[in-house]
């Protein structure tokens, strides 16, 4: 069997059962519709159709008594007493609504709405015998027995809870009686199965969740905690909530679920350890009043101090509340169904008064009960009551006990009323010209129940029907403060409202009166914000909630706050000192304006022009015996060539073009060249002149310039043809270099194919090395002036500087580079410079006088 069905089935034998217990608290008279009460429980304004009206005001039958033994002041009224008072406004709203719809020529024309008021005094059992009242059209009667000939309530409105809607409905349903319930809207009603002539009034609260969400992302609420009452109800809003929170970066720090049942007393404080110890100072509430209730009376013995709570209009907080402990909800915020105003209900309340109607016996003792009088005068024969003052209006009752303000169930009740009647229009329309062609009430009651669900709302407040019927609007929240004030004076002020489909959410911080812990916006958060510079590390086992804050690695910066990644900066841009936003790079390169680059190139100037005074030096002597000696034409070509060197290095300096890119590499390598070769000629020279001193040598011929400069034209030739070919294969070109210094954009040559460069540079040590290896051989040798011996430390001054170049090269990027080729290049032209033409100027120079060929001659035969 299906266990819906036998779900339904069971609940129907317990409403029998019930049945059985209720008639035996009643007297039957002579007739079965004659049974008799201590208490009254209804009040009916007759129509052609009368409505149905289930609704609780007080908790104590005895308010209810018969007043001819009235004993006043009446029986003592408790706190849930005193808060259902404030209920009354839903009897006034039926009666304002149908009075309205009756006076509306084109809303059911030739027809007159009625009504009739029941007192379920909120509970399950009365709710019943209330339906029971109202099958039968007299009184509490036995069940299928009709005491009215014609039955003219087609439909009810009822009850405030989902436990009243269910225990009426299981009764109404067996007659398919229509059922409005105003209340809350509970997914259990939504069951069509179990309750299929059911129809909610109630808001769904579908947005609620993100209501809540938009909310916290306001106040930067990122860790929350969260009670929720233990029903179907709350765990789809927690499960909804939840996914929304997770969806936004939010986390709840912990749920707790209140259950109806009362917990053991040893379970009150864990449970308030759990909340107070938690880090979070803002608490989300979602339930009823009914659910909630345990959790209400807890909140009378303990106070949630340091936390914030937000709840909703759902829960009434002031039921089970004592007027002492209402002050611990100052400053919590309320998210309410926006409810417009019903126009014309202000105007009604000034014409309600127990003396214009004396037939209302609800009026009567609600009028009573809070102005603290009689309204009819009443002697005993102690002492006589005091009676009502005439001038008394609605606007004279303490907002405890009667609010200002359109409640949401009171709305509900008025679009219940409005909707019934649109659903008999539109059925009277279809079926039936007047009410005579109407089909029975019975029948009537079977078939309105299509047209509820498939009326069109009408504008205005009317047309803000939700539940389980249409809805032309988005779900609108409007979130209120409440603030206590001393005197035992409270009120709810709107600072706010919000649309979360449209995420749409206007809030006045500044009139919002925060909680006596919170001078300020509470903050409620795991760990403290993470600032730009810093990105979040989030911790392995906690919520994302909970990280700890690490600065940005080198490179990378993050513009905001609590950034998960850093970003890299663009190529063009570096990272700040504070790793909080890029900065554009300047261009920059090896400039002449810079220190490093004035230095080199004066350095390079001043060689220059010592080598030329040097070749002018040769130039001018070279008919002297030391000049003629050491091979002029020789040392003319190697001081042109290391002249070349020095100014070679100056294309290094400046900003590099494309043009210069491909000439400072090839320049350098070849005028170098030349004068490595110069020298190897000159070692070769010095080494042959020794071993062709016997008359007849073969080795004569090779003495002669044409040889030398045959070799320095070979060697260069070679090294040019190495460089046509890296020009020719990958040449050097001009390229930005953004990584080598983090602030700057480097303008810089990049040498193409390195393989060709070295094969460059390693041609040009290998001439170097074949120099310094024969001029080491030929050190002994007799020379005049020894050049031999200056040959070799020429050239281990330049193996020394190139050797140490390379890993200098590879380990340097941008500017450095480009200033430690310039400086070999300076260090090795000047050591070749100054090592072999140094001791000759200074015997040119200074000592002229052992520059001749006498001394030439006893030197080299001593």
């Amino acid at each position: 069997m299906d266990l819906r069905k036998l779900g339904l089935f069971f609940s129907r034998l317990f409403v029998i059962l019930i049945f059985q217990s209720y008639f035996c608290a009643y007297q039957i008279g002579e007739h079965p519709c004659h049974l008799r009460r201590d208490y009254s429980l209804t009040y009916t304004k007759e129509g052609d159709i009368v409505i149905g009206a289930f609704l609780s005001l007080y908790t104590n039958p005895e308010l209810m008594t018969d007043k001819k033994s009235f004993k006043y002041p009446p029986a003592s009224i408790d706190v849930e007493s005193l808060y259902m008072l404030k209920h009354y406004q839903h009897f006034l709203t039926v009666q304002f609504a149908v009075d309205e719809i009756n006076k509306d020529p084109h809303l059911l024309p030739n027809i007159s709405l009625g009504y009739q008021l029941l007192n379920n005094f909120h509970e399950s059992r009365l709710a019943v015998e209330n339906s029971l009242m109202w099958l039968s059209g007299k009184g509490p009667t036995i069940p299928n027995y009709s005491c009215d000939r014609q039955h003219k309530s087609v439909v009810v409105i009822g009850g405030m809870s989902s436990t009243l809607s269910m225990a009426m409905a299981t009764l109404l349903g067996l007659y398919k009686v229509p059922q409005l319930s105003y209340g809350l809207f509970d997914l259990l009603l939504s069951d069509e199965v179990l309750y299929p002539y059911v129809y909610q009034l109630g808001s769904r609260e579908s947005t609620l969740h993100l209501a809540a969400v938009q909310l916290m992302l306001h106040f930067g609420w990122t860790w929350v905690g969260l009670i929720i009452s233990d029903d179907l109800t709350g765990e789809q809003f927690f499960r909804h909530l939840k996914e929304e929170m997770a969806w936004n970066g939010l986390c709840l720090a912990f749920t707790e679920q209140i259950s109806e049942k009362l917990k053991p007393e040893d379970d009150d404080i864990k449970f308030l350890a759990r909340i107070l110890g938690s880090s979070s100072n803002v608490i989300f509430i979602y339930g009823n009043t009914a659910s909630l209730s345990v959790f209400s009376e807890f909140l009378n013995s303990f106070a949630l101090y340091g936390k914030m709570l937000v709840i909703t209009a759902s829960w009434d907080y002031s039921a089970h509340s004592t007027t002492e402990m209402m002050s611990n909800f100052h400053g919590t915020l309320i998210f309410s169904h926006f409810k417009g105003e019903i126009p014309g209900f202000t105007d009604f309340l000034k014409s309600v008064h127990p003396q214009a109607n004396q037939e209302d016996i609800f009026l009567k003792s609600y009028w009573e009960i809070v102005f603290n009088c009689l309204v009819s005068e009443i002697k005993t024969l102690n002492r006589t009551y005091r009676k009502c003052n005439e001038s008394l209006t609605f606007a004279d009752v303490f907002p405890i006990y009667f609010d200002k303000s359109i409640t949401e169930l009171s709305s509900n009740i008025y679009n219940g009323v409005y909707l019934l009647a649109h659903a008999l229009h539109q059925m009277l329309q279809t079926e039936a010209k007047d009410l005579s062609e109407l089909p029975a009430y019975s029948l009537l009651s079977w078939k309105l129940l299509h047209f509820l669900k498939c009326v069109n709302p009408v504008n205005g407040i009317k047309d803000e029907l939700s539940g389980d019927g249409p809805s032309t609007t988005a779900e609108r929240y409007d979130i209120l403060n409440f603030r206590s004030f001393p005197g035992k004076i409270w009120t709810e002020v709107k600072v706010g409202e919000v649309i979360p489909q449209e995420k749409v959410l206007s809030i006045n911080e500044e009139n919002i009166d925060w909680p006596e812990d919170f001078p300020q916006i509470p903050s409620s958060i795991c760990s403290v914000a993470c600032g730009p510079g810093f990105r979040k590390q989030f911790l392995e086992g906690r919520p994302i909630c909970c990280f700890d804050c690490t600065l940005c690695p080198d490179g990378k910066i993050s513009n905001k706050t609590d950034a998960e990644q850093c970003m890299q900066c663009p190529e063009d841009q570096y990272p700040s000192k504070q790793k909080d936003r890029c900065l554009p790079k300047t261009v920059t390169y090896l400039a002449y304006e810079e220190t490093l680059g004035m230095i080199l190139a004066s350095a390079a100037l001043c060689f220059s022009i010592l080598t030329t005074f040097v070749l002018g030096v040769f130039v001018m002597h070279r008919d002297t015996p030391i000049v003629k000696a050491n091979n002029c034409s020789l040392s003319y070509i190697l001081l042109i060539s290391l002249t070349l060197c020095f100014l070679s290095s100056l294309l290094f300096i400046g900003r590099p073009t494309p043009a210069i890119c491909i000439l400072r590499q090839t320049t350098f390598a070849i005028v170098f060249t030349v004068a490595i070769a110069s020298i190897l000629a000159k070692t070769i020279t010095v080494v042959l002149a020794f071993r062709a001193t016997k008359p007849g040598s073969q080795l004569r011929r090779w003495l002669r310039p044409a040889v030398s400069h045959s070799l320095i034209f070979i060697c260069t030739l070679i090294q040019m043809g190495l460089c046509g070919i890296w020009l020719g294969t990958d040449p050097p070109f001009l390229e930005m270099d953004t990584h080598s210094e983090s602030s700057f954009i480097v303008f810089q040559c990049n040498e193409g194919s390195l393989v060709t460069f070295f094969c460059v540079l390693g041609y040009m040590g290998f001439l170097a090395l074949i120099s310094f290896t024969l001029a080491f051989l030929a050190r002994n040798l007799p020379d005049t002036f020894n050049e031999a011996k200056y040959l070799t430390f020429s050239m281990l001054v330049f193996c020394s500087v190139w050797i140490s170049f390379l890993p200098a090269y590879q380990s340097t990027k941008g500017k450095a580079m480009v200033a430690m080729e310039i400086f070999c290049i300076l260090v090795s032209s000047a050591g070749i410079l100054i090592c072999i033409f140094a001791p000759k100027c200074y015997v040119i120079l200074l000592k002229p006088g052992r520059n001749t060929l006498e001394i030439l001659k006893n030197k080299a035969n001593p």
